[in-house]
């Protein structure tokens, strides 16, 4: 893309989109899928994993699963705080619930 710079503005980037014209005259957005990266030191690595590897969901699933594998393997003999039984008894809950609504739409879960 050619860049334009006017004396005294630095550095300044801007693509003329037609349609940006057309449909976001006040600047909000429109489309089919809209996602906010939000503050990421690489937007661009983002986007790709979530379009070309896995969405948000797929991914903390995945961690859940693996995170669950792990506390099942705990031997019983391990001393835990009381946060951190807490901590390991709020996860399952919650994992539990993800899979209640998993399986209400046909999806397959690993069991808390």
């Amino acid at each position: 893309m050619p860049m334009f710079k006017l004396p005294l503005s630095g550095d300044i980037t801007q693509s003329i989109n037609p349609w940006t014209a057309i449909f976001n005259p006040t600047g909000g957005q429109y489309g089919l899928v809209n996602i906010t990266l939000g503050q990421s030191s690489a937007p661009e690595v983002e986007a790709d994993v979530l379009s070309d590897v896995a969405g948000y969901g797929k991914q903390l699933g995945r961690i859940g699963d693996a995170v669950l594998v792990l506390i099942n393997h705990l031997p019983e003999n391990t001393a835990l705080s009381q946060e951190d039984i807490v901590a390991i008894y709020d996860l399952k809950e919650m994992l539990a619930d993800i899979t209640k609504v998993k399986k209400r739409h046909n999806r397959s879960a690993a069991q808390p």
